[in-house]
């Protein structure tokens, strides 16, 4: 059905001829204008029931964008990061990422589709020709703009179109609930977890070369050796994050050139053993001067004085190296006498 099967006391009234428009050229306008064609009315501005049919299109479009909106959610709750599914022709993909991109995508192309039906049925698509004007707007100007918009916002229909609105309300207002959501991907929260390592009463030091628990005679003095806790191997599902906070370092100092009363006292025999965990950035520390028994990071020059608690005498980092308390089992080896008293790496103080 077009406008031209409809009478024309059914057609909305037009909104006046072209603005400005000059059929033949003169003096003082050498190009004629010949303004703008003739206005085609659309069926939903003549009949009530394809406006209504054009509404329900919309208000289904931005339903079906808070469904997707509620599946993407659902699914990024439903859906284990390590399960695949089959789809043809993609072969064997991630479930949840699948899952993810589907609904996510169908919640926004149909907030589009929505907003583009919308303006193509049922707003006003008059053509209206302006007059240029100069950048600064004049108060006549702010005038006509505050009544262009009123207008405009009268011709979108969508006080009118109640069943519109509500649905583009509540379809934009889901959408963003999805970047919410994803900040699951952050991971889990610390908890305590940064306040602890692997170290208790009673675990071995393993050197982290031979893989074979210390002893005393095994650490010579001015020497540096590497040690992890007993029963953490490279395999485990979790060794990098747990080696980044138990990472040891061992080594044997004379009794009598340790100056700190607690590192003696944590200490066996001058055997000493810090957190190999820079305080500035968290690089590992490797690099050990044996004549002044100081220690530097290879990253920003951090040095540590082991030999009066570890505390720092040159660079960026804050706080003083954590020493872990150690001694001797009954069968001759090194053994931790409990954790850290306080969290090891950079920074944690100022951070929680």
């Amino acid at each position: 059905m077009s406008s031209q099967d409809i009478p024309e006391e059914n057609l909305p009234a037009e909104q006046g001829a072209a603005h400005g428009a000059v059929g033949v050229a003169d003096e003082k306008h050498p190009f004629a204008d010949p303004g703008l064609p003739p206005h085609e009315h659309r069926i939903q501005d003549v009949d009530e029931r394809a406006a209504k049919r054009s509404e329900r299109t919309v208000a289904l479009l931005f339903t079906v964008s808070m469904l997707a909106t509620i599946g993407f959610i659902a699914s990024f709750v439903t859906f284990d990061v390590d399960k695949s599914v089959y789809i043809w022709p993609l072969g064997h993909v991630s479930a949840l990422n699948f899952s993810l991109g589907v609904t996510l995508g169908i919640a926004l192309f149909t907030i589009g589709a929505g907003a583009v039906h919308w303006a193509r049925t049922l707003m006003s698509d008059v053509e209206v020709a302006d007059e240029r004007h100069p950048i600064e707007a004049s108060p006549e100007v702010r005038e006509k703009v505050f009544a262009d918009f009123k207008q405009g916002a009268k011709e979108s229909a969508i006080g009118r179109r109640k069943l519109i609105r509500t649905t583009m309300f509540g379809a934009l207002t889901l959408v963003p609930l999805s970047g919410v959501v994803l900040l699951r991907d952050l991971g889990p929260l610390p908890e305590e977890k940064l306040r602890h390592t692997l170290w208790s009463k009673g675990k071995l030091l393993v050197n982290m070369n031979t893989n074979e628990p210390l002893r005393p005679s095994d650490v010579a003095v001015g020497s540096l050796t590497f040690a992890k806790p007993e029963g953490l191997e490279e395999h485990d599902h979790g060794f990098q994050n747990e080696i980044a906070k138990a990472a040891l370092m061992i080594v044997r100092i004379q009794p009598e050139n340790i100056k700190d009363k607690r590192e003696l006292e944590w200490s066996h025999e001058g055997i000493v053993a810090y957190s190999k965990i820079c305080t500035h950035v968290g690089c590992p520390i490797s690099l050990y001067e044996q004549q002044t028994h100081h220690v530097l990071c290879p990253c920003h020059q951090s040095t540590f004085d082991l030999s009066d608690g570890a505390r720092v005498i040159f660079g960026p980092a804050g706080h003083a190296l954590p020493q872990l308390r150690i001694g001797v089992n009954d069968e001759g080896y090194l053994e931790a006498l409990g954790d850290f008293e306080e969290p090891v790496g950079p920074a944690f103080w100022e951070r929680g």
